[in-house]
């Protein structure tokens, strides 16, 4: 009896199913409003990344959420540690191979992430993804060099200074203009590096403050092995 309630319980709801996607017209074009920022982008932001400008500048309140949700979860990581910092495991050197390639790549992995953040309005890449690699790079130095240490002064220094300016550039939206991070600065020509009004400066702060979020979370990590 129950199998065969089953069966019947499958056979509605796989009609249901079937139904509602039958009733959907095929080669019916919905994309109205993908088609409404690809065409427009460029004309009303300045940049010819169109991905980066619906994440920093359409939705860009949501960004700064996502930012202080990866300042926040990094808070609260180095929370969890600070009692477990006097329980030190021997980290060793790495070979003079790795250590003399790490200290050749580090300033290359370096610009490479300030040049993806940077030239985000412009190529695909951005703040996070920039931050991201030079915080790899910051990896690379700890796990090469027992002896390599960043400084959690200047960390909080550019964190905080990177979090104040992406604020103060949403505020400034709302005072000169008419809604939150709007961007106020003159679009520039599109497809050069000094375009898109505010949308690289954000992209700068975002890209420093995520660098120095992770880079300080690896730190915190790496504290209980010396």
């Amino acid at each position: 009896m129950r199998k065969v309630l089953a069966v019947l319980l499958l056979g509605i709801v796989g009609y249901y199913t079937f139904s509602a996607f039958a009733s959907v017209p095929f080669g019916e074009n919905r994309d109205t409003v993908g088609d409404y920022y690809l065409n427009t982008t460029v004309e009303k932001t300045g940049s010819v990344n169109t991905v980066t400008s619906i994440v920093v500048n359409y939705r860009g309140f949501d960004t700064l959420g996502e930012v202080t949700v990866l300042f926040l979860a990094s808070t609260g990581l180095a929370a969890i540690l600070f009692d477990k910092r006097g329980r030190k495991r021997r980290r060793q050197h790495a070979s003079l191979i790795v250590r003399v390639g790490a200290h050749l790549i580090y300033p290359l992995i370096a610009m490479l992430g300030v040049y993806v953040f940077v030239h985000g309005h412009l190529t695909p890449g951005g703040g996070f993804q920039g931050g991201a690699i030079i915080a790899t790079g910051v990896l690379l130095m700890f796990m090469s060099y027992r002896s390599f240490e960043v400084s959690h002064k200047w960390l909080t220094y550019l964190e905080s200074l990177a979090g104040i300016s992406f604020v103060a550039i949403g505020l400034s939206g709302l005072i000169w203009g008419n809604s939150f991070l709007q961007n106020i600065l003159p679009l520039g020509v599109p497809n050069e590096l000094f375009s898109a009004g505010v949308i690289p400066i954000i992209y700068i702060a975002v890209g420093i403050k995520v660098g120095a979020e992770l880079t300080g979370l690896l730190d915190n990590l790496l504290k209980t092995i010396k």
